[in-house]
Order: structure tokens, then C-alpha cells, then sequence
């Protein structure tokens, strides 16, 4: 019996729709739709708020077209002014000075990274990490305190001393919440907060007080200056900002991937995460991986807050180093599925906001909350993926596609060779 030629194309064109399908039915297309949907709306927030398109709605009816041009300018030069602060200035006299946004975007991406690695962490073993700030703080305090406090040491020893401070002193912080969870059962989520609250006041205590973390002779309460054998180097030039602690970052995201999908103890996170009955019947110690989970997800978000005081602010810090990255960590991890490469790409795109947010507001007017309105909108639909699938029409994961009228057609002619 001879297939015809619908029968010779049938099965390239049933590769090509289960490719789309395990595409759209992926898990990463509702964070990309989220996205999509967050600049929309903020796209809709822009021409509401906009002067040219608010004159020319007045006469709408009598001219569409200007009120279309005016749409057009007031969302195009404001996504085009994000691109030139956050990737690349192509108004700029100079290579160097067109390649510095994008410096600036790496550079604030650099602790969202790591801090969102560790509330990641914290996530694939079931617990929900909300203690960023207070880690971030209490890590910035020993990482700045071995930086400005301890004389005398070489360049990397120094430096590689006020890091292992930092990320210690994360990793206790977040710890004692990972024990109190083990032991007695405290749901983390409360006392991560009530820590966060513990850790500010308690650094806001050492910044006011003479012989701690103040400067000396200093009317407000801030630090002295990181010493120069503590500071993280210069990744690209003294010119930019940014240093190596996006490196750091880097070998941390490849670091977790190894911990989570290559090691035994990142299995036992995962097994704790997803069934801790299930995980304790198979002989995993559920209250020794919750603790050392925790431990080290306190260690990533303390990486963040040491790349802080001895790479971004080394002129001596106050108590808001943290700068809201404790809890935008959470965003960058939900965005990136709490994965590790999904958090990378995370960190750099709220990196992008951070730094092309002031240059909307400067070169076009744009306020600059509706950048804070976009991010708050991700989240919002990360949190609502049936929304997100809806909207777009996505197959649900694990959903099987329907079978079509070629996949009948072969069914009967089986049916018939068969028989």
C-alpha cells in the first residue's frame, strides 16, 4: 500500500506541533508572558500619563492620527530610553560610554543575583526565605566591619576575609530560622520577619554607637570607608562600577546549578521540598536538610550583601545598604522559576529597571514608579500563571495534545492495514 503525499508530510508536521506544544506548555513561557503582560500594561500607564497623547485625545475623532503618533512617541521613546540606560547608548560620543549602561545593569544585577539564588535555595526545599533584608544587613555589617576594622592584611587575604564574614554571618542569621523550623516546627515565614526587624534595628544600634560600626567623629551613623585591600577590583576599567563581585555571582549560579541537579545533598533538598513524608520515609534527615538549606541560602543572599559594601559602596555605609533587594530577591527568584539560570537571566532583566528607570524619568518624563508599577505587575501575574495561560492560550504542563485530523487519518489507515 502507497502513502500518499499527506501521509509523507503528516509526520514532520506532528514533530513540528509537539515541538510547539512542550514549548508553550513549558514553564518559563508563563514568566516571559508575565513579562509581556507587565510592559503592556506599563505601556498603557505611559500614554495615560503622557502630555502629547492627553492634548491629542482632545480631538480624537477629528485627527486619530495624532493621537496615534503621540502614542507612539510617548511608549517608543520611553522603552527606547530604558534600552539606551540599561544596554546600550547609542547617543553617546564613545564606545566606552555607550557600553556603560549595560555596566550599570550587570552592576545592579550583581547582588539581586545572589540574593535571589538564595531565597532559590530556600524555595526548591520548601521553605519561603523572606529574610533577605536582615541577612543582607547583618552580612553587610561583618563584611564592612573586617573591611574598615582589620589592618594591617594584603589585598585577597583581606578581601577574601571580609567575604567569608559576610557570607558567615548570612548564613547564621538565615540559620537560626532553618533550626527553629527543624526543631520546633516555626513556620519560617514568621520568623524570617521578625528577624528582619531584629537584624535592622540591631546594625541600626551599631551604626549609633561610637566603637562599633561608626565612623569615628561622624554626626550620622555610618561606617568608614572599605579599606582599599578589601574592596572587590574593577571588573572593566575604573571608570564603571562594575566589579568583580558579578563574577562572584556568576560562579555562584553555576555553583547552585551543581548543588541542585549534580549532588546528593541537593537532591535532598529537592525530595524535602516536594514531599518532606515522602523524603523522611526514604531516609532523609528532614530536619538536617531544612537547617543546612537555610544555611545556605543565607550564604548567597550574604554574598550579596558583602559584594555591596566592598564593591558598590565603599565610601562607608548607613542602614538602608540593603537598598530593597532583600525583597526583590523574591521577585527575581519567582521570575526565574527558582532555578539557577532562570534567576541569572532575572537578576539582569530587574538590573535592566534599576539602571534605565532614572533615564526615563530624565530624557522623556516618564515617572519613574511605573517601573517600581511594571515589577510589581510581574510578580503579580508569576503569582497567577492560570491568568497568564489564559490570556495566551497555553496548554497546562503534562497536558497531551489533542489529536488532529492527520493523526485520525493515520489511525484508520492502521486500522485498515490491520484488518
Amino acid at each position: 500500500m502507497t502513502a500518499g503525499p499527506d501521509t509523507e508530510h503528516e509526520p514532520t508536521q506532528d514533530r513540528w506541533a509537539t515541538a510547539l506544544q512542550e514549548i508553550a506548555s513549558a514553564r518559563w513561557t508563563v514568566a516571559v508572558g508575565a513579562v509581556v503582560l507587565a510592559v503592556l500594561v506599563g505601556s498603557v500607564m505611559i500614554a495615560f500619563t503622557d502630555e502629547g497623547v492627553q492634548e491629542a485625545s482632545v480631538y480624537f475623532f477629528s485627527r486619530p492620527s495624532d493621537t496615534f503618533a503621540a502614542l507612539g512617541d510617548a511608549i517608543g521613546g520611553a522603552y527606547s530610553a530604558l534600552f539606551r540606560g540599561s544596554v546600550y547608548n547609542n547617543r553617546a560620543e564613545t564606545f566606552a560610554q555607550a557600553i556603560r549602561p549595560l555596566t550599570e545593569t550587570l552592576n545592579y544585577a550583581t547582588p539581586l543575583i545572589a540574593a535571589g539564588l538564595g531565597v532559590a535555595v530556600a524555595f526548591r526545599a520548601g521553605l519561603f526565605n523572606i529574610g533577605g533584608q536582615g541577612q543582607m544587613l547583618l552580612a553587610a555589617a561583618a563584611a564592612g566591619w573586617v573591611g574598615f576594622g582589620v589592618k594591617g592584611l594584603p589585598f585577597p587575604l583581606h578581601l577574601l576575609l571580609a567575604l567569608v564574614a559576610g557570607i558567615a554571618a548570612g548564613a547564621v542569621w538565615a540559620g537560626i530560622a532553618g533550626l527553629l523550623k527543624a526543631r520546633t516546627g516555626a513556620h519560617e515565614v514568621i520568623v524570617t520577619i521578625m528577624l528582619n526587624y531584629v537584624g535592622f534595628y540591631l546594625v541600626f544600634y551599631m551604626l549609633s554607637t561610637p566603637g562599633l560600626l561608626r565612623a569615628p567623629g561622624s554626626a550620622n551613623p555610618k561606617t568608614p570607608p572599605t579599606a582599599e585591600s578589601a574592596q572587590l577590583p574593577h571588573l572593566v576599567g575604573e571608570r564603571f562600577t562594575l566589579h568583580w563581585g558579578f563574577v562572584l555571582a556568576l560562579l555562584a549560579v553555576v555553583g547552585v546549578w551543581w548543588l541542585l541537579n549534580r549532588s546528593s545533598l541537593g537532591f535532598q533538598f529537592r525530595a524535602v521540598g516536594q514531599n518532606p513524608r515522602a523524603a523522611r520515609v526514604a531516609g532523609i534527615d528532614v530536619p538536617r536538610a531544612t537547617t543546612i538549606a537555610m544555611l545556605f541560602a543565607g550564604g548567597l543572599v550574604g554574598l550579596a550583601g558583602a559584594s555591596q559594601v566592598l564593591g558598590s559602596v565603599t565610601n562607608g555605609f548607613s542602614s538602608d545598604i540593603d537598598a530593597g533587594i532583600g525583597f526583590d530577591a523574591i521577585t527575581v527568584a519567582l521570575l526565574g522559576g527558582s532555578g539557577p539560570w532562570g534567576v541569572l537571566a532575572a537578576g539582569i532583566l530587574f538590573g535592566a529597571f534599576k539602571a534605565g528607570g532614572s533615564t526615563m524619568q530624565v530624557s522623556e518624563g516618564v515617572p519613574d514608579e511605573i517601573v517600581l508599577v511594571v515589577q510589581s505587575l510581574i510578580v503579580l501575574f508569576i503569582a497567577a500563571p492560570p491568568l497568564v495561560r489564559a490570556i495566551f492560550r497555553l496548554p497546562h504542563p503534562g497536558t497531551r495534545k489533542r489529536p488532529g485530523a492527520g493523526d485520525r487519518r493515520r489511525a484508520a489507515k492502521k486500522k485498515e492495514v490491520t484488518a
